[in-house]
């Protein structure tokens, strides 16, 4: 037989093992990571080479108001942010989801098991 204290603290580790993810705190660490590598790549390559663009002058296509430039540098931390905190926020939803789907098919399969002779002692 086991001890009722350990029970319990298998019980919270395993509380802790399959917490859920904050949706809003890893889409804030994403989006700042995000958005300070974009600005930081943008001064670099300006203090690098300030005549030609590249490959990062595409990033203008879809952020709006960004260019390879001093000024366009703090617009691309406002985008790399914003894109940052959006791919957090749904890496976060996904996994917690995932989990939640796990654990749900894992303990339904469990009580079908403990009931599956059930009908046999009637």
């Amino acid at each position: 037989m086991t001890d009722p204290e350990s029970n319990r603290a298998a019980a919270g580790q395993l509380t802790l093992a399959f917490a859920p993810i904050h949706k809003v705190a890893l889409g804030i660490a994403v989006g700042l990571v995000a958005g300070a590598l974009l600005f930081s790549v943008t001064l670099i390559h300006i203090a690098l080479d300030p005549n030609d663009g590249g490959y990062l002058s595409l990033l203008g296509q879809y952020f709006y108001g960004y260019s390879v430039s001093p000024a366009g540098a703090p617009v691309g931390l406002l985008w790399g942010f914003v894109t940052g905190f959006v791919a957090g926020w749904f890496l976060a939803f996904v996994c917690n989801l995932t989990v939640t789907a796990t654990v749900f098919a894992l303990r339904t399969k469990a009580e079908l098991e403990q009931t599956k002779d059930f009908l046999d002692h009637i």
